[in-house]
């Protein structure tokens, strides 16, 4: 992202695309705490598992489990696309088959979606990562979904895929705090 440069996002879905501990969490509520999107609007998989589960990330992590997960978020996201809002996907989103998924459900409402990518460097994100204090991943599971971000969700293939938009959103790399980077998007 060059300069200081204001990123327009439609009305639609939006699809937040990176690793575990790379800034996602941290960039919507920044987003939320300053207004430029109500907390509605955000359908998280970890706090639909924390709503539906009860548990912890790690003790949810069976087949049957992430079903019923990934299916309350579809639902969610269905219901605020049906009535012409938008919806923030925030889960990983790192495989073209999870976002296939997603495209899917913005294309029965002929919602654009706008994907914003997260690619800290791994160093910044095992550092991230071990200051959120979470322990259901490995430093290897971090490593094995930065490499599936590098070389599954660039921004062309991302297009490719049926993006209407793809950003970057600038992190620690470049010295860019979460609200620093959400003053960067407008959300109309």
């Amino acid at each position: 992202m060059a300069g200081r440069c204001r990123i327009w996002v439609p009305t639609g879905l939006v699809v937040l695309v990176g690793p575990p501990a790379s800034g996602k969490t941290s960039f919507v509520r920044a987003l939320i705490a300053h207004r430029q999107i109500d907390a509605q609007a955000v359908v998280s998989s970890d706090e639909i598992r924390a709503e539906l589960l009860s548990t912890s990330p790690a003790q949810a992590k069976s087949d049957e489990a992430e079903a019923r997960i990934f299916e309350e978020r579809d639902r969610r996201i269905v219901a605020r696309l049906a009535a012409g809002r938008s919806a923030v996907a925030e889960s990983t989103n790192v495989t073209p088959q999870a976002r296939a998924r997603l495209i899917a459900i913005a294309r029965r409402f002929n919602a654009p979606v706008t994907m914003l990518r997260f690619d800290p460097d791994v160093t910044d994100l095992l550092q991230q990562y071990t200051e959120r204090g979470r322990t259901d991943l490995a430093a290897a599971d971090i490593r094995a979904y930065a490499a599936i971000m590098s070389r599954d969700a660039g921004a062309d293939q991302l297009r490719s895929e049926g993006a209407t938009s793809v950003h970057d959103v600038p992190g620690r790399r470049q010295a860019t705090t979460p609200a620093e980077a959400a003053a960067h998007f407008s959300f109309v």
